[in-house]
């Protein structure tokens, strides 16, 4: 299941580097803006079935379409609308503080539903935690 092509794009980024493993989150703090960071999330959002969003000032998301198994599981599993498939999205934000600059991951099902609206399915996992931890690291912060 491809669930989560941008992500393991580039944490391969991170799994080839020698470092300490940090702890699993999704936030964490940086000194300046990571802008390589924020290019690297654009690139790896490029591919089909994928649409990179940007939400605001300082937040983005790849939307990306599912596997067919992954699709009939989440229309199945949450009464999804066959018409309207269900997404993954990645959302990096970004929120400056005293410190620079606070950058917090989620990552979540969209499952459009019958009746018009769009449930959130929040993906949880601690590998994942991981994994945005290193890729944090990688780029020049430090978890939180």
């Amino acid at each position: 299941m491809r669930t989560l092509r941008t992500l393991p794009a580039l944490a391969l980024i991170v799994s080839c580097t020698t470092q300490d493993n940090p702890i699993g989150t999704r936030s964490a703090q940086f000194t300046d803006y990571p802008k390589q960071m924020f290019s690297s999330f654009q690139t790896q959002c490029d591919g089909p079935g994928e649409d990179y969003l940007r939400m605001g000032k300082g937040s983005f998301e790849c939307r990306e379409q599912l596997p067919p198994e992954a699709t009939a599981y989440l229309i199945l599993s949450f009464d999804g609308h066959p018409r309207d498939l269900p997404r993954i999205v990645t959302r990096l934000s970004s929120t400056k503080n005293q410190l620079g600059y606070r950058v917090d991951a989620d990552l979540f099902f969209l499952v459009p539903q019958k009746d018009g609206t769009t449930l959130r399915v929040p993906v949880q996992s601690e590998t994942l935690d991981k994994d945005f931890s290193q890729l944090y690291v990688r780029f020049g912060g430090m978890p939180i």
